[in-house]
Parts: structure tokens; sequence; C-alpha cells
């Protein structure tokens, strides 16, 4: 006898499945009053409609971005118990993230489940990104995502939407709707008070509203989604109505802004109560039989926890483990002087160049962004030609979203390619922050270093060029501050190519800085360096030599500070750092223990700018090398206005480091 098309034997294995995640949700309040972990996030209620979607899938073939209630979706996916124990005693071998990340922030390399954050929304663009992966593999995958419905009033949400449906990604969005998020109602949220509803209008996308709390149900809608998915034909929504028969999480009580009769009125559309009763209607399991399987995930439960109770706790000195990867190897084959060098380049020609080299050895890199595609090339025809050389599938324009370019390219490197992406202006990199701080910067390590996103970000910075408040930014001082992610920023054409090439071939994320206002600038053109030269990051270049003082600086300061040095008549030694993490501090001291004088010099901002930092290493390490102070050059702290009276009194003038050569030398 079947039910629905499922037998026996397939009912019992997926009732043991809800039930084992709510019987673990018991467990594991009972082990948080007992002091034994500190946070919990349950999925009871939401059982059936992620058990549904999770059979559904392939996970030799397809991804999963789950949320942090998805819980019996991961036992369905393949998750073990085990698994999720460790995760919630913060095991050294839970598959998660190794004690790293809060309990229910599921992740786990082999079953293709990506490592989530607790920041709501974000996924959805990393899956966009995934599918669009899959997509071209041509495996036929598909990625599956996951929230409640608090988290569509995102708007990382609707960004996915929209890019998935202009490009028929193979993405299944499903969306929880419990009613609540966290205290706030469905309808003080959404328009309408339907995510259903607020979905239509993106062509080529398809929209199921299911009972969430019926199984069979949500599994056909699911099967349905999937299939037309692999068939190329484009993305899903499925909504399914859920109950959350837990507060939204151990430190919340419903009871605050729930009424007694609610709650009660959810108990009795509790999916395991409803997937029971159909099976007891039909007599394929008798209330017997679902006792005896009750019981016997419980014992197994039990045994599970005593023998996740006696595993070891991460060691405390891996605690800086996985940050970034190793790049020896990297290392090993790079270069600090180029070699074969060709005819002189300015410097926006050289990225072009090492992009277009770089597409050449990496068949899996990709160049996408606003306006980086077709004849236009960018804004700065930093890319211009490599739409046509290397096909509109290789590079790209990408809606005008940041957090979308950042977000997909999540997506795209964690499986594999390598997204080299553009935001058109430092000033507008902002909607991305989210992606970037709490996804790229963090993916390695809080996966303990299963997961990582090597992607390359470039992004036109800092001013000089009459561009005002909004075109003008330096951001260096905002992203050194992100552990995780590596920063560049050239001076010149041949240090460009020869650290782009780099990054394009690390296995991190990379941050790179290129001012505009150099881009063509003949002071940092250079011979161009073959196709050979790769220079390693943290490299510092000593610009010019001198014996009486120091200058420490990067991007379009190491000019100034150049001809402020040689206006001065003193004996100046010019370091340009070329890259702020990692930070060639060896160099710097070295330097400083036979001039005995430093000034950091930078464009961004004096206070709290990335000179603050490189000063107070300084006086940490190398304060006995030293006969004056430390003295720091910097634009003043005030936005970047557009008329020239104004904007040369705000950012670093060459005079200004031409008075303090004199002031520091005769301290």
């Amino acid at each position: 006898m079947k039910l629905n098309n499922f037998n026996k034997k397939e009912l019992v294995s997926i009732y043991e499945k809800m039930v084992t995640s709510r019987l673990l949700d018991d467990k594991m309040l009972i082990m948080l009053k007992q002091g034994k972990s500190w946070f919990h996030i349950g999925a009871a209620g939401h059982e059936a409609a992620q058990l549904a979607a999770s059979i559904c899938f392939n996970s030799d073939i397809d991804y999963a971005y789950p949320y942090y209630r998805d819980q019996a979706f991961c036992l369905g996916w393949g998750s073990t118990t085990r698994d999720l124990l460790m995760c919630f005693l913060h095991k050294q071998d839970d598959p998660n993230s190794g004690g790293r990340q809060m309990p229910q922030h599921y992740g786990n390399k082999p079953l293709n489940i990506v490592s989530q954050s607790s920041c709501t929304g974000t996924q959805y663009l990393q899956a966009v990104g995934t599918a669009f992966a899959l997509k071209r593999n041509g495996d036929n995958g598909v990625c599956y995502v996951s929230s409640g419905e608090g988290t569509t009033s995102e708007g990382d949400f609707h960004e996915a939407l929209n890019w998935a449906s202009k490009d028929k990604a193979p993405v299944i969005f499903h969306i929880q709707d419990n009613g609540y998020a966290i205290s706030v109602p469905v309808d003080e949220q959404t328009s309408g008070a339907s995510i259903y509803n607020i979905c239509a209008g993106y062509e080529n996308l398809s929209r199921f509203h299911v009972d969430g709390t019926n199984f069979f149900e949500s599994h056909l809608a699911f099967k349905k989604a999937i299939e037309r998915a692999r068939k190329g034909l484009g993305p899903s929504v499925i909504v399914s109505k859920v109950v959350r028969l837990l507060p939204h999480s151990s430190s919340d009580d419903q009871r605050k802004y729930r009424s007694e009769e609610e709650l009660e009125k959810d108990k009795k559309t509790d999916p395991l109560l409803v997937f029971k009763q159909k099976c007891i209607k039909k007599s394929i399991i008798s209330d017997k039989e679902f006792l005896k399987i009750d019981e016997k995930m419980k014992q197994i439960i039990e045994q599970e926890v005593d023998y996740v109770e006696e595993q070891p706790n991460p060691d405390p000195e891996s605690a800086l483990d996985h940050l970034f990867s190793n790049s020896s190897d990297l290392d090993a084959s790079c270069t600090i002087d180029p070699k074969g060098v060709k005819d002189k380049i300015v410097m926006v020609d050289s990225i072009n160049h090492a992009l277009s080299e770089e597409l050449e050895f990496n068949d899996k890199m990709l160049i996408y962004g606003e306006d980086v595609g077709g004849d236009k090339g960018g804004v700065f025809t930093a890319t211009r030609g490599l739409t046509k050389k290397f096909s509109d599938e290789r590079v790209f324009n990408s809606p005008l979203a940041e957090s979308s370019i950042i977000g997909t390219a999540i997506g795209l490197s964690v499986v594999g390619y390598k997204p080299v992406v553009e935001i058109q202006f430092g000033d507008y990199i902002w909607p991305a922050m989210m992606q970037i701080r709490n996804e790229v910067a963090t993916m390695r390590y809080r996966s303990a270093g299963n997961w990582a996103c090597p992607l390359v970000i470039r992004v036109p910075v800092g001013g000089y060029i009459h561009g005002s408040l909004y075109h003008s930014q330096s951001i260096d001082g905002y992203f050194a501050h992100t552990p995780g992610l590596k920063i560049a920023y050239p001076s010149n054409a041949a240090d460009a190519k020869g650290l782009l090439k780099y990054a394009c071939r690390c296995d991190d994320p990379v941050l790179f800085m290129e001012h505009k206002g150099i881009y063509r600038q003949g002071f940092a053109s250079s011979l161009e360096p073959d196709e050979d030269y790769l220079l390693p990051f943290g490299k510092a270049r000593i610009v010019q030599e001198g014996n009486d003082l120091t200058i420490v600086t990067w991007g379009a300061i190491v000019q100034k500070a150049v001809e402020a040095s040689r206006n001065s008549n003193k004996s100046v030694e010019v370091i340009d750092i070329r890259t702020l993490n990692p930070l060639d501090m060896d160099t710097i001291l070295n330097s400083i223990k036979k001039t005995n004088r430093v000034i950091v010099a930078h464009e961004d901002h004096l206070t709290a700018g990335f000179g603050s930092e490189i000063s107070a290493q300084i006086s940490d390490v190398g304060f006995e090398f030293l006969d004056a102070p430390v003295k720091r050059i910097a634009s003043k702290d005030v936005h970047v206005a557009y008329s020239p009276n104004l904007e040369n009194e705000i950012l670093v003038q060459t005079s200004w480091i031409e008075k303090e050569i004199e002031e520091i030398i005769n301290y």
C-alpha cells in the first residue's frame, strides 16, 4: 500500500528524520539548561516542508544554502545526528565550523551544503551565483536556498529574484513563512502580508504557495520546481506556510507577543501530527508503530549525545587557523623583479593586459560588473576589448547592484570559478559591505578551512580628479580592519600588473584598489612586465633610498612623496608598501633602523586611517630606533569637495610632505 506514491519503508524513513529533528530540539534545549551550550534555534513546526524539499534533491550534483532553522532539511539532505550534535556542542570535529560558529549554522563540504552565516538574506545572491556555476557546468545541478518570511524584506532577496529570473538560473527559493520575523508579524513586514504575491512580475520565475505542514503537498511543489529548473526553464519560489512551535530562539519568549490561543492553534497543525494522521488513516503505519519509532530515535539520540560529549573541544592554539590559505606554492613561483620587459605602458592598460593574460591562463575565470562588458569596457576602459576576445560568457555586464555583484561572485567562487568583479567606484561599494565583511572575509575561517571564496574585487578609488564627495573616496581604512581579506594598492603600471596577476591566482579573497587619478599618468607608467610576472603580496618596494628619513606610503601619494623628497634636497628613503594586508613591516623597520626618522603619508582621512596602524606598529616594535616622533600626513577629516580650491585644501599635497620632512629631520 502507498500514500501519495510513497511506500511504507519510505514513509517510515521520512518520519524518522522529522521526529529526529524534533527530538534533537528537545534534547538541545535540555543541554542548554545544563550549561553545555549557549544558543539554540529550532526547526519545530517546519519539519515537513524541509524534509519534502531535501529528498527531492541530489546532493551529488546539487548545492544547498540552508538557513539557521533548517535542521530537518539538513538531516534529509544527508547530515547525521552526530554532525548536528557536534555543531551544537561546539566540538573540534564539528563539520560545520569546527566550533567557530553558533549552533544551527550549517555547512558540510562533502554534502555540498555551503557554509552559512548569521546574516539574513546574504545567502540568496550566493545561491544564485552557485546556480550560475551549475548552469555553466552543464551537469544539470540545482541550487536550494531558504529563509524565513521576514528575510524577504532584505534587498538582496529581490536582487536575487531579478538576476536569477533574467538568466533562468536553476535555483529554488524556499520561503518558510511561520508568520513572525522574531516578534514582528508578517503583515507588518510585507505588503499584503503575502510573500507569494510580492514575487509576481519576475519573468521566468515560477511560484508555488503550499501548506508547509503537509509533507505531501510540499513534496509535489518541490518536485515540480526542481524538474522545471533541470530543464533550464528558470527559478522558482516556494512559499511554505508553516507553524513555529518554539520561540524564535533560546533567547526569545514568544508568549510576550503571541496569545495562548494562537499557540494552541499552531499545535493542532503540528506537521508531525498531520503526517501521522494521514498514515494512520490509510492504515499504513499504526499509532503503536509510530510510538516505537519515537522510542527508537530517542535512544539513538541519547547514544549520540554520550559519544559527542566525550569528543575534544577545539584546541585554543587553533583559534587563528584558517584565516587565509597557505600561499607558499604560489609565492615560490613569483618574483620581485620583473623579467622580460616590453614597451612602456600606463597603469589602466597594464590592468587590462593582466586580466587578458589571466583569462587565457584560467578558463574558470570570469569578469563582470556594471558596464565592464561589450565595447565600453568599464567607465575607465580597464576591460576594453575583453568581451570581444573572450566572449560575453566570460566578460559581461551585471545589474547595477553592488551586493548582487559580490554575492553572486561568492556563489561562483565556492564551487571552483574565479570571479574577478569590478565595483565601479569605491564610493559605491557600501551596498556590498555586508557581503564583503560578513561573507567573503569569513568564509574560510567560519568553515574551518572547508570552504573558500577566492574572488577578486577590483575597485577604482581616490581623489585628485575633481570628483567631489562621491567620486573621491579612499576606502583603505574601512577594509584594512577586516580579517580574512587581502588588500593590494599599486602605485604604478608594473606593480599593478604583477599584483593583479597574483591576486587572480591567489586562493584568498582580494580587494584590489586602483587609484583612478593615476590610471593614465606618465609618472605611474612603467615598462610592461611579461606574462610570467607575478608579484607576491607583502613585499614592499623601496622607491628610492635615503639615510635621513623614511617615508612610508602607497597609492597616489608615492609620487608626491618622491617629489617632496627631491624638492627638499634631503636624503629621504621612500617605501611603497604595495599591499596593506599583508603588510611588510620588516622592510619598514629595516629602513627606520637606518634613518631613525619616519613619516607615514596616505590619502585617506587622518583619523583612523591605515597610517595610524602603521604608526602604532612602528611605535610598538621600532620605538628604540626613533630619534623623532612618528609623523602622520593624511587628508583632512572632511568630505572631498568639488572646487579645486577646496579639494586642494582637503587632499594631501606635495608641499605638506615637504614641510614635514624639514620639521622631522630638524627635530
